[in-house]
């Protein structure tokens, strides 16, 4: 059954498409008429309504509201097909605004001279309402309602585009991000295999059995990585059995060189962080720090949750070269905030900085629940 479930049928999704973007398409003009006989309809009862207040609605002027449906229809139809011909929605604004006016107005005198004429052959106009004035007020309200179809149409589509480039920026966001954290971790398993190989290579010849126990530690890490490959974010207590592992295993290495300790509080287990970035601060504080005293030191991790926001810190001793930070990448401090930032933006930091003169504090702050 899973087998069926996992074939793809790639002749099925090339149809499918097509049929999809036609559906769109046949909906969005089924939308479009509906919106054009809709809106040529209300305006012109709209005038019936307001005639019909102030004097009896002739029969002529229904005919002539008729024939003024079919013109505003027709021509601002027509004018529909030059906008997209020409590509006027792709023009800048200042380019628009004064198409818009000129479009509108010849619009309007198009539909009125249409209506007019359409009164002068069928004789639908009374004597009465022969006059100069009369074509100049009927260009004018033609054109406004022109005016109004011309201004409603620019904007849909102008809301219709900034919501297709905003959906395609976060697209494409999303996918610099999504490239980003997985470039992040091929950054960090290379970094951490070449150490822990060092550290079993140094055990081989003096201690296999311990060397044995090293990878054992090794192979309970790497099967942590791979299987947190495609994660963004682990329980923390998960993180911690890993960098326990890593612990034991440069224990054998360092001998009584390194002591650490554990205060991990249990509210603050399951909650998430970005893998293997606890681990990534105790090996820079081992190697960093500890590696480099003679008598050692202790590395000293700690969790608790504080106003929906887990706190970790990290403490190693040695002493922290702050230019040396500045101009080093082996620090990985970089890379820690840069994942931070990524899935957590602003809402989350770390600061790497010396305690004392004894101890090096690395501290993260990240906020518990949502993206």
């Amino acid at each position: 059954m899973q087998l069926i479930e996992n074939i793809k049928f790639p002749f099925i999704s090339g149809l499918t498409k097509p049929m999809t973007v036609r559906n769109t398409k046949l909906k969005r003009e089924t939308i479009y008429w509906i919106c054009q006989f809709a809106g040529w309809i209300s305006i012109t009862l709209l005038h019936f309504l307001i005639i019909s207040s102030f004097q009896t609605l002739q029969w002529e002027r229904i005919v002539n509201g008729f024939v003024f449906i079919i013109a505003g229809i027709g021509f601002t139809h027509f004018f529909r097909s030059v906008i997209k011909k020409r590509n006027w929605l792709t023009l800048p604004l200042g380019k628009i605004i004064p198409r818009v006016f000129l479009s509108s107005f010849v619009l309007g005198a198009l539909i009125y001279g249409t209506v007019y004429g359409f009164s002068l052959i069928f004789d639908t106009m009374t004597k009465v309402n022969f006059t100069a004035i009369r074509p100049l007020i009927g260009i004018l309200n033609s054109s406004g309602i022109a005016l109004v179809w011309t201004l409603i149409y620019f904007s849909i589509h102008y809301l219709e585009n900034y919501k297709k480039t905003e959906i395609e920026s976060l697209i494409w966001e999303a996918a610099v991000k999504d490239y980003e954290l997985k470039t992040l971790k091929t950054q960090l398993n290379p970094h951490f295999m070449f150490n822990a190989m060092n550290s079993i290579r140094a055990l081989i010849e003096e201690d296999p059995e311990n060397a044995k126990t090293a990878l054992t530690k090794l192979s309970n890490i790497l099967r942590y990585s791979l299987r947190m490959e495609r994660a963004e974010k682990v329980p923390l207590e998960i993180e911690m059995e890993t960098v326990k592992d890593y612990l034991a295993l440069e224990k054998i290495r360092f001998e009584e060189r390194l002591n650490y300790n554990f205060n991990i509080d249990s509210e603050s287990a399951r909650a998430e962080i970005p893998p293997m970035m606890i681990q990534t601060l105790v090996e820079n504080g081992i190697k960093h720090g500890i590696s480099k005293r003679t008598e050692g030191g202790e590395i000293s991790i700690s969790s608790k949750v504080d106003n929906s926001k887990l706190i970790i810190e990290i403490r190693n001793s040695g002493h922290l070269d702050e230019d040396a930070l500045k101009s080093s990448k082996g620090f990985g401090v970089s890379n820690t905030k840069h994942r931070l930032n990524l899935l957590f933006g602003e809402r989350a930091s770390f600061k790497l900085f010396n305690e004392n003169k004894e101890t090096v504090l690395a501290k993260l702050i990240i906020p518990i629940g949502g993206e």
